[in-house]
Formats: structure tokens, C-alpha cells, sequence
């Protein structure tokens, strides 16, 4: 069993674990079940010339600790101040050492787009993912049967959620349904191995519909890589490690931000 199957495994028993305790109907009595979500798409498509979804991320299970004495809103308030297009969280608890209390706390106190970053492999969590105040949902391919990615984008866009789908390969792409999701992210890294190149966003992009709003995930450590991905038409970058691996996660981004503004 590799890293990926050993965390959808994970997944299913939390889930199952999460229903018994809390029903459907309880999930959408929160308060910010109805509030209007941000848009990470518009911010993307208005950002200059590309925008970065910078992430929280404690640790990872390639890495193991990154960063766990940064303080999720400090570093999400920070983040959105200097000028993310969106703020991805980490909400696994056993392989990144988030939490939904995470995203609920950030969510408090900026008015960015936050990703919920998970391993969504059931109804609930889309339900659970509205209600924590999250304005933009993954969902990995490479878990998912094509049925479930149409199905869990259609429960997602009429809760209001947008979703950002994520492939590595050709083959998930081939397989996939990508016509009504918002973002198609590709990730560089393998997530059975865990191995990590932008390569595999640059052969990917020869593939991609050219009019997709499309992201780069994982790897990304310089704006000479950005500058190399943007002209294979990537319209955004989510960065998480090079920015985390620092004391200051919102001063780093600031540094890009204002090398990306220099530019023009």
C-alpha cells in the first residue's frame, strides 16, 4: 500500500467516524453556511501577470515538519495582506497535522478565498467544507472515479463552493471531467512516490485546453520558474513549503509579490 492509499484509507474511517457524530442537517444549521463565498477564479484571472494561492502547511508526510510554531491566522492574515489571490489550509490532521479548527480560525479573520485542502471522498465533506468557511474545494483525481468528480463538482457549485480539480498525469486527465470544474490544477509532485518536478506541469500543459484556467501545484521555489510556467499558460501557482520552511511565511510571500509587481 502506498503513501496515497494509506491516506485515502485513513480518510474513509474518519469520515465514517465524522457521520456518527454529526448529521447533515446539523452541518448546515452554521453560520457560514449561507454566506456568499469569495472567488479564487476572479482573483486569478485579475492577478498580474499570475497570482499564487500560498498555503499553510505544517508538515507532509515527504517532508515530515515544515513549520509547527507558525500560527494559522497570523500567517493567513499575513498571507492575504500581501496579496494572495488565495489561502490554501491544510485540514488533515494525520499525515499534515491541520484541522478544521485551522481553517475556521483564519476564516475569522481575513477576507481572502481559502482553499480547503483535503482528501474529499464523500458527500459529507463537501457539506462539512461549506460549513467551516471555506470558499474553494479540492478534489485529486487520482482518488476519484470520473462519476465522483462530476458528482461531488455538482454538489459543490450549488452550495456555492468553487473546485479546483487536481490531475498528475496524462492519464488522469484523459479519464477526468474537467468541463464544469473552475481551476485545473496540476500537481508536480507524484503522490505515490513523492517525488517533485516541474517538468511534469510543462509536458502537461501541451495536453490542457488552452482556454482552462489552469495552476501549477508543489515544487515551485523561484519566480524564474513561475516566469517558465506562466508562458506554458498557467495562470496561477499554490506554494506552501518554500514559503513555510521560513519563520515568516507572509514576509516570503511578500518578497514574490513584490518581484511579481516589479515586473509588471
Amino acid at each position: 500500500m502506498n503513501v496515497l492509499e494509506k491516506i485515502v484509507q485513513t480518510k474513509k474511517e474518519e469520515v465514517a467516524y465524522q457521520k456518527s457524530l454529526v448529521a447533515i442537517d446539523n452541518i448546515i444549521k452554521s453560520s457560514y453556511f449561507d454566506r456568499k463565498c469569495f472567488s479564487t477564479v476572479q482573483n486569478l484571472e485579475q492577478a498580474a501577470p499570475y497570482g499564487i494561492i500560498s498555503e499553510f502547511k505544517r508538515q507532509s508526510p515527504s517532508k515530515g515538519i515544515i513549520n509547527d510554531r507558525a500560527e494559522v491566522t497570523e500567517v493567513a492574515r499575513g498571507y492575504c495582506e500581501a496579496g494572495a489571490s488565495a489561502i490554501s489550509i491544510l485540514t488533515d490532521r494525520d499525515y499534515f497535522g491541520g484541522s478544521i479548527e485551522d481553517l475556521q480560525r483564519a476564516r475569522k479573520h481575513m477576507s481572502c478565498p481559502v482553499l480547503r485542502k483535503d482528501f474529499i471522498i464523500d458527500e459529507y465533506q463537501i457539506y462539512k467544507t461549506k460549513a467551516i468557511g471555506a470558499d474553494l474545494m479540492l478534489l485529486i483525481a487520482a482518488i476519484l472515479t470520473k462519476e465522483e468528480i462530476v458528482r461531488f463538482t455538482d454538489l459543490a457549485h450549488q452550495l456555492g463552493l468553487e473546485v479546483l480539480l487536481e490531475i498528475h498525469n496524462e492519464e488522469e486527465y484523459q479519464e477526468g471531467y474537467y468541463e464544469a470544474v473552475d481551476i485545473l490544477g496540476v500537481n508536480n509532485r507524484d503522490l505515490k512516490r513523492f517525488k517533485t518536478t516541474i517538468q511534469n506541469s510543462i509536458d502537461l500543459a501541451k495536453i490542457l485546453p488552452k482556454d482552462q484556467l489552469k495552476i501549477s501545484e508543489s515544487g515551485i521555489s523561484s519566480t524564474k520558474e513561475m516566469d517558465i510556467l506562466a508562458a506554458e499558460g498557467y495562470k496561477g501557482f499554490l506554494i506552501g513549503e518554500q514559503f513555510m520552511k521560513h519563520e515568516d511565511p507572509a514576509a516570503e510571500l511578500k518578497k514574490f509579490m513584490t518581484t511579481q509587481m516589479a515586473k509588471g
